[in-house]
């Protein structure tokens, strides 16, 4: 990566992850009322993040894989695909995975944050960065990744981390704001639909992709 905009994308996409309450802080703000420890809180997200980089992880090791065999131009339009297809599907699907309870070991969170990322596409918001739209044109639709990806695993390993320690900087953030001093009554009265901004986002980086 020759600019610093990618970094930077990784680690706002990670913040804007964090800000999202369905990636783990309203969950972990939920457990320390119930405990009744603001350190509840705080030991809570450190396996949500884990789960949470495990997804973001997960999509970048497969685009390793398939970038040894197939073009990247075929990439950049698979990711597009699955970017407005998941998007789309957020919109309308409005429910979230649900499996845990209240009473959940290190594990179970990690699991359920893996779950809740993937469910969301949350790794696939990083396809575009990943893939870096525009580097290839028409004339490589048969060409060969080879050289783009032969140093994936140490720079795809860097974005994970800067991702993560972005998410969990943030979502540490509000969650401890939320449980110190705001609480969860003003979120019933003051709430903006994350949802839907979303699912804009998969399919903005979907549209971006495509262009």
């Amino acid at each position: 990566m020759n600019t610093d905009w990618p970094w930077w994308a990784v680690a706002g996409l990670g913040a804007w992850h964090g800000l999202n309450p369905a990636m783990g802080w309203l969950f972990a703000v939920g457990l320390a009322f119930q405990r009744r420890s603001r350190r509840a809180l705080f030991e809570a997200l450190l396996p949500i993040a884990l789960g949470h980089a495990v997804a973001i992880a997960s999509v970048l090791a497969l685009l390793l894989l398939l970038g040894v065999a197939i073009p990247l131009f075929w990439l950049q339009c698979g990711g597009a695909v699955a970017l407005l297809a998941v998007g789309l599907w957020t919109i309308f699907r409005r429910r979230h995975p649900t499996w845990v309870g209240m009473k959940v070991g290190f594990w179970d969170l990690a699991t359920w944050s893996w779950i809740m990322a993937t469910a969301h596409g949350a790794g696939l918001m990083i396809v575009p960065v990943l893939l870096r739209p525009g580097v290839c044109g028409a004339d490589n639709l048969f060409g060969t990744n080879r050289l783009l990806f032969s140093f994936w695993p140490a720079v795809g390993a860097e974005a994970v981390v800067i991702h993560t320690l972005s998410h969990l900087i943030v979502a540490g953030l509000i969650g401890w704001l939320v449980y110190d001093f705001i609480g969860l009554t003003i979120l019933r009265r003051a709430w903006v639909n994350v949802d839907l901004l979303w699912s804009a986002s998969l399919i903005v980086g979907g549209l971006f992709l495509i262009w």
